[in-house]
C-alpha cells in the first residue's frame, strides 16, 4: 500500500508592515518563522529544534500571534493541557523597503549564512547584470518568486538544510549605450 502525503495547502504572500518587519529582524523569531515554513510545530518542538528555554519561546510565539505573522492552526489535549500547534499565516513574507539604506533583515541574514555555511556539498552563487525594461523586470520578479516558492515547497529529505537567496533589484552601475553598428562585431 502505499502512502501519498497530503499537500499543504498554498498559503500565499504577505506584506510586512514596517513593524512586523522589524519584529522579525530578532535571530530567534526568524528561526522559529524558518522552522515553521516546514511544518505547524508547538512550543515544545521549536524549543527543542532551537535549543532554547520554552519560556523563551513562548513568549516569541506571542509577539509573532499579536502582529499576525504566526496563528495557532490546531490544538490537541495532552493530559490536562491544551498543546497548540502554531503555523504560518504566509508562504511567503515580502519586507517593505529598508528606509536610509542600511542592510535588509534578509541579506543580513543570507550573508551570515554563507559565511558560516555547513562543509560539504559545494553551493553556487553567481551575480549577473542586465539592462531591463520595468516590464521586464516584473515578468523576471513573477518567476524567481516562483522558483523560490518551489524550492520551499519541497518534501524534506536529506540531512543538510540548504539556503536560497534570490534577488532583482534597480542598481546604479553603468550600462554601455546601444550599438549603433551591430554589424562591426
Amino acid at each position: 500500500m502505499t502512502v501519498t502525503p497530503t499537500p499543504r495547502p498554498r498559503l500565499g504572500r504577505m506584506l510586512l508592515t514596517p513593524e512586523q518587519a522589524r519584529l522579525l529582524t530578532e535571530p530567534t523569531r526568524s528561526e522559529i518563522i524558518r522552522l515553521l515554513a516546514q511544518r505547524p510545530a508547538t512550543t515544545s518542538h521549536l524549543a527543542e529544534a532551537l535549543g532554547r528555554p520554552r519560556g523563551s519561546i513562548g513568549h516569541h510565539l506571542k509577539v509573532l500571534e499579536a502582529a499576525g505573522i504566526i496563528r495557532v492552526v490546531r490544538t490537541r489535549q495532552v493530559r490536562a493541557l491544551t498543546e497548540k500547534y502554531y503555523g504560518r499565516v504566509a508562504d511567503t513574507y515580502v519586507f517593505p523597503e529598508v528606509e536610509g539604506g542600511g542592510t535588509p533583515p534578509l541579506l543580513a541574514e543570507a550573508l551570515a549564512d554563507l559565511r558560516s555555511s555547513a562543509p560539504g556539498p559545494v553551493g553556487f552563487l553567481t551575480l549577473r547584470h542586465s539592462r531591463l525594461s520595468e516590464e521586464d523586470a516584473a515578468l523576471f520578479e513573477m518567476r524567481l518568486m516562483e522558483l523560490a516558492e518551489e524550492f520551499a515547497a519541497q518534501e524534506p529529505g536529506g540531512d543538510t538544510v540548504f539556503g536560497l537567496v534570490i534577488a532583482l533589484y534597480p542598481t546604479l552601475r553603468p550600462s554601455l549605450p546601444a550599438d549603433d553598428d551591430e554589424e562591426a562585431v
